[in-house]
């Protein structure tokens, strides 16, 4: 296997200048594909470093929020346009550093494409509302406004979708970010950063820290100059960080953990069902808050559907994502190599019946990297906990189910609430459980995977905390409201009072 002789040494970006981390310390980036691969190495940053970039953010904040947002808009339409321009080079520099195939390492760099334009567009429509006012010759409106310094925290499995999410509705408002990306997956941050660098961004608008949880984004969601916290990640973490800016009542969105699940009714299409849950199911090798880890099938097609889909499972070339016959990539790292085979040991304990899969794939191709075969299980209690907690991983489970009524029991029935999916060619059953499932996100005929960036993204119950990204949505969490008097008539009028 071949392996990088030299790695490319990585700084921090911040007020407008690469620099390494105070400590000098760095953390190698690994190819998951092919450890001996040493994608680059990056710095370790420290909280003297996450201080730095915020004073560098907080003091362009001055001049940004006042930058007019169709201008701050013409800068965020330049990155795009240059993204468009690097999109292979950035996915396979993705597939690389993340492990999935080049076809999905192209869909993310396009998701951050997709958002740019978006938010590019939304610096002409930052739209208040004009209304009546109930006394004479008084005008009301009400207009957004920035709020300050971002802090953004960012997971591995969409390295440079899920920044942009982020960092572009940010922008657009009129805030300053600094983030901090996933210590598995910095170099698609640095390839985001450099090119919004390069369209034109000033110095200060945007810095990138990289480091781990505790020594980087610790500091940054406690810091007190740092009044938004965005954060996309396990439930674990997200629950630490909304106690962390509870004290200081710093606006807090959590985008975390789930549980998803595809409902197969007995009129499904089962070619198109199926279809659905191998890319659900398997996609980023699992390694989706929305994939596929739940299937509840209908009793009357049950031993048709699960035959049919282990054997598709079985057949999946999982290998290095660069190469196109491969259709799995590797998990991410040796942790989360040992998590997936932990829980199918628990699943087995519980009496899951195995399907397919159910072992590390470590010999021959697979001898470099952290690869697991793609397991299906079947028989499963709706209360096991394979079935009801997050793996992400390439494991899912089937649950044989009697009813819609029943379906809907068991896909509601998770601490998450995320994303669901029902096959059916019944629209009456659809639309019953497009009501009924509480759910983020309900797929009909699809599978629960696919969001688009002019939709609001997120979850319910302990997949999130009430906030949305994407969208309208997003620029709702990044700007605060203000309603605007102007009183024309030159005397003192009392609402509420002098109105009768």
């Amino acid at each position: 296997m071949a392996t990088a002789t030299v790695a490319r040494v990585f700084k921090n970006f911040i007020n407008g200048e690469w620099v390494g981390a105070k400590s000098g310390k760095t953390l190698e980036n690994r190819n998951p594909a092919n450890t001996d691969e040493i994608i680059g190495e990056f710095p370790l940053s420290g909280p003297e470093d996450v201080d730095v970039a915020v004073t560098a953010a907080r003091s362009a904040y001055k001049s940004w929020r006042l930058t007019p947002a169709p201008k701050r808009a013409e800068i965020l339409f330049r990155v795009a346009e240059l993204l468009v321009k690097r999109k292979e080079d950035f996915a396979r520099d993705m597939t690389r550093e993340m492990g999935k195939v080049l076809a999905e390492s192209r869909g993310d760099v396009q998701e951050a494409i997709d958002m740019t334009y978006y938010m590019a567009g939304e610096g002409r429509r930052l739209f208040g509302q004009t209304t009546p006012s109930e006394l004479a010759n008084k005008f009301a409106m009400s207009v957004r406004q920035p709020i300050g310094v971002c802090g953004m925290i960012t997971p591995w499995n969409f390295p440079m979708a899920i920044p942009s999410w982020k960092m572009m509705p940010a922008l657009a408002c009129g805030n300053t970010v600094v983030l901090k990306p996933a210590e598995d997956t910095p170099l698609s941050s640095y390839h985001l950063v450099d090119t919004m660098v390069e369209a034109g961004l000033p110095a200060g608008v945007v810095n990138l820290v990289s480091g781990d949880g505790p020594g980087a984004g610790a500091p940054l969601a406690e810091h007190k100059d740092v009044p938004v916290i965005s954060f996309t990640g396990s439930t674990a973490t997200g629950r630490i960080i909304a106690q962390t800016c509870a004290p200081d009542f710093k606006h807090c969105s959590l985008e975390m953990g789930g549980k998803n699940i595809i409902l197969v009714m007995e009129d499904a299409n089962l070619d198109l069902a199926i279809d659905g849950a191998i890319w659900g199911g398997f996609g980023t090798t699992g390694q989706r808050c929305t994939a596929a880890s739940r299937i509840g099938v209908h009793k009357s097609v049950y031993g048709e559907f699960v035959s049919r889909f282990a054997a598709r499972a079985q057949k999946l070339k999982v290998g290095n994502g660069l190469y196109p016959s491969v259709e799995v990539g590797p998990l991410i790292n040796e942790q989360q190599l040992q998590t997936v085979m932990s829980y199918v040991e628990i699943a087995k304990k519980e009496g899951a019946k195995l399907l397919t899969g159910g072992n590390r794939l470590n010999s021959g191709e697979h001898a470099w990297g952290w690869f697991y075969a793609p397991t299906v299980f079947g028989d499963c209690d709706p209360k096991m906990r394979v079935a009801q907690e997050e793996i992400f991983g390439p494991v899912v489970s089937v649950i044989p189910i009697d009813s819609l009524e029943q379906g809907i029991e068991v896909a509601n029935g998770v601490r998450y609430g995320l994303s669901a999916s029902i096959y059916t060619r019944n629209v009456n059953r659809a639309f019953t459980a497009i009501q009924d499932v509480y759910t983020g996100l309900v797929y009909v005929n699809a599978p629960t995977i696919g969001a688009e960036t002019h939709l609001p993204f997120g979850g319910t119950k302990q997949t999130g905390n009430g906030h949305r990204e994407a969208a309208v949505a997003a620029i709702d969490f990044f700007s605060e409201w203000k309603s605007v008097y102007i009183d024309y008539s030159d005397k003192l009028q009392r609402a509420q009072i002098d109105n009768n």
